[in-house]
C-alpha cells in the first residue's frame, strides 16, 4: 500500500520587474504648479525625479486645477481616483491632497466674506477626508503663506495670514484625527521669516515662483512620510 505524501505547496511567482506605486496628487494651483514655467511645479519636478533609472519609478499624476476649493476637489475625488489605474493595479495606491487656500480668501474687500465660510469648510473637509481614506492611504500637503502686501489677487481676492492660519489649523486637526500625515508648510515657511518667504513667491503674492516650487519640493521630499514612500519598494 502506497503512503500518501503531503501535497506540494504552491509557490508564488517572484515578479521579474518591480511594480511601482501609482499616486494621484489632487488639489488646486499649488498642485497644478502655476507660476513655475521652468519646472512645472513640485508635482512635475517630483514626477521627473522618479523617472531616473536609479529611483523607485513611482508613477505620479498631476490632478491640480487652478482655483479649486475643497468642494471642487471633493466633487471629482472618486472619478479622478477610479480612472487613474495602470496595468495590474487598476486604482492608485496613494492620494496626495493639497487644497484649502482658495477657501480662505476674502471676497471683494479685506472684510468681505470668506469664499467658503469656515463652518462649511470644516464640514466639507471632514467629508472629503473620510471618503479619501476609504479609497487608499492619504497624504496631505498644506498651503504656503501668501505675501499680504501683494494683495488683492486679481483685484478681487484678499488672502491674509490670519484666515490662512485658521483654515490651515482646521486641516491639520482633521488630518490628525484620522491619522493622515499632514505637512504644515504654512508654519514651516512662516518660521523662515518674511524675507525668505517673499523670495519664494511670484509677483501675484499667492503662487510660488520657480525657486519657491524647488523649495516646496525639498520640503516635501524631506518630510518623513514622503521619505518612507520614496524608499519603499513596490506596491503590495
Amino acid at each position: 500500500m502506497h503512503s500518501l505524501s503531503a501535497s506540494p505547496q504552491l509557490k508564488q511567482p517572484t515578479p521579474k520587474f518591480p511594480i511601482p506605486l501609482k499616486l494621484v496628487a489632487l488639489g488646486d494651483s499649488l498642485v497644478y504648479g502655476y507660476g513655475d514655467p521652468e519646472g512645472g511645479g513640485w508635482v512635475e519636478r517630483l514626477r521627473r525625479q522618479w523617472m531616473y533609472p536609479d529611483n523607485a519609478g513611482h508613477i505620479l499624476y498631476n490632478l491640480g486645477v487652478r482655483g479649486d476649493t475643497i468642494k471642487h476637489v471633493a466633487r471629482r475625488l472618486e472619478s479622478e481616483f477610479r480612472y487613474r489605474g495602470e496595468l495590474r493595479h487598476q486604482v492608485p495606491d496613494r492620494i496626495i491632497l493639497s487644497v484649502g487656500v482658495n477657501d480662505s480668501a476674502r471676497l471683494g474687500r479685506l472684510g468681505g466674506r470668506c469664499f467658503t465660510p469656515f463652518s462649511d469648510f470644516q464640514n466639507q473637509l471632514a467629508e472629503l477626508l473620510d471618503r479619501a481614506v476609504e479609497l487608499c492611504p492619504v497624504l496631505f500637503v498644506g498651503m504656503v503663506p501668501v505675501n499680504e502686501q501683494a494683495m488683492p489677487f486679481l483685484d478681487a481676492f484678499y488672502y491674509n495670514h490670519a484666515d490662512q492660519h485658521l483654515y490651515n489649523e482646521a486641516t491639520r486637526l482633521a488630518c490628525h484625527e484620522r491619522q493622515i500625515p499632514f505637512l504644515d508648510l504654512f508654519d514651516i515657511w512662516q518660521q523662515r521669516g518674511s524675507d525668505w518667504r517673499d523670495l519664494q513667491l511670484g509677483a501675484d503674492g499667492l503662487h510660488p515662483n520657480p525657486q519657491g516650487y524647488q523649495s516646496l519640493l525639498m520640503d516635501i521630499c524631506n518630510w518623513q512620510p514622503m521619505q518612507a514612500l520614496m524608499q519603499s519598494g513596490t506596491a503590495v
